[in-house]
């Protein structure tokens, strides 16, 4: 079967002089040049609905969006978000390609997905937008998931930032597991290993020190997502994608490579193999260089459609990396893995 792929870029989503804007998407094409093109299948973005949205917002919360987008453009909040006068639709639009990509996997129609979109989604609550995300597109996806009647679901997010939102979402519900590796002592401030003590085994925070890179998360992908994924046997998994735990990231300090992100992509979808029969859906966060950006999409499509050893970038990282033993070693003692 195919790998499901959507691109959502919201070209008039756009903010002058801001980080999360329609460059960061520039590097992106020539599919048909790439080893894995055979594999790809290519859907066109249809906006979620407002039912669908408000799986995980507030009635509140998502006409106060569209209330913002109509007199933007302008900054909704300290992150600074923005929004501009086609945000409300590009939000949505970002969400149904999530959506749509999900649908793709879970009827049998392909083995696994990417929806490549902005606005990006994984700090947006419930009641509010944040942290540059308007909607949270992967957890819109995950509440559609659990209402075709799945019981397991996992989040795997390696964003750089913590996913905030995506965490607040699912706080109390049992049937979603979620995993964040993030960089300490960032935005948003969230994302201690001890943040969730009712939810041990089920919502896993694994804060790393800056530079922390290929070798670390290889380690984490061994030692803490893999052990995770045999203890809750998830249906479906899904992959909220920030390259920005590349190591030159403008505004973050972790220290991934193109190499070092298709492993860790390779890895999932491993265990979607293993534990779900292949279903897994990447969904792009942040991220704010665009040849990073093109060079990490190439490293989860190889490894979505099992082609080749990944992307032919020389960009390890120049920096020596931490070792990050003590952190890995205090997250299985609290969760008991």
């Amino acid at each position: 079967m195919s790998t499901v792929c959507i691109l959502v870029p919201s070209p008039e989503h756009a903010y002058p002089g801001h980080p999360e804007g329609p460059l960061r998407l520039s590097r992106l094409g020539n599919w048909e040049a790439k080893p894995y093109s055979s594999a790809l299948e290519w859907l066109t973005a249809v906006p979620a609905s407002l039912e669908e949205i408000a799986a995980v917002h507030s009635e509140r919360m998502i006409r106060a969006v569209e209330a913002a987008c109509q007199q933007g453009p302008g900054i909704i909040d300290y992150a600074p978000t923005y929004v501009t006068q086609t945000s409300y639709h590009d939000a949505l639009n970002a969400a149904g390609g999530t959506l749509a990509c999900t649908r793709a996997v879970l009827d049998g129609k392909a083995a696994n997905g990417f929806a490549i979109v902005r606005p990006p989604g994984h700090h947006a609550e419930p009641d509010a937008p944040m942290g540059f995300c308007l909607f949270n597109n992967v957890a819109i996806a995950t509440q559609d998931a659990l209402a075709h009647g799945l019981q397991r679901v996992l989040i795997v997010d390696f964003d750089a930032h913590h996913g905030n939102g995506t965490e607040r979402a699912f706080w109390k519900d049992e049937r979603v597991s979620y995993l964040s590796t993030h960089q300490e002592g960032i935005y948003p401030g969230s994302g201690w290993i001890e943040e969730a003590p009712h939810a041990r085994r089920r919502i896993v925070n694994l804060p790393l020190p800056a530079r922390s890179g290929d070798k670390a998360f290889a380690r984490i992908a061994g030692e803490v997502i893999a052990p995770l994924a045999e203890d809750f046997k998830p249906e479906i998994i899904f992959a909220s994608v920030g390259f920005d735990s590349h190591w030159n990231d403008p505004i973050t300090a972790l220290g991934l490579s193109s190499a070092g992100f298709f492993v860790l992509a390779q890895r999932l979808v491993g265990l979607a193999q293993e534990h779900c029969s292949g279903k897994i859906v990447f969904v792009l966060e942040g991220g704010y260089d665009p040849a990073n950006i093109a060079s990490g999409v190439d490293a989860v499509l190889s490894a979505l459609a099992g082609s080749g050893s990944g992307p032919e970038v020389g960009d390890r990282s120049p920096f020596p990396e931490p070792d990050v033993r003590a952190q890995i070693e205090a997250v299985r003692r609290w969760h008991g893995f």
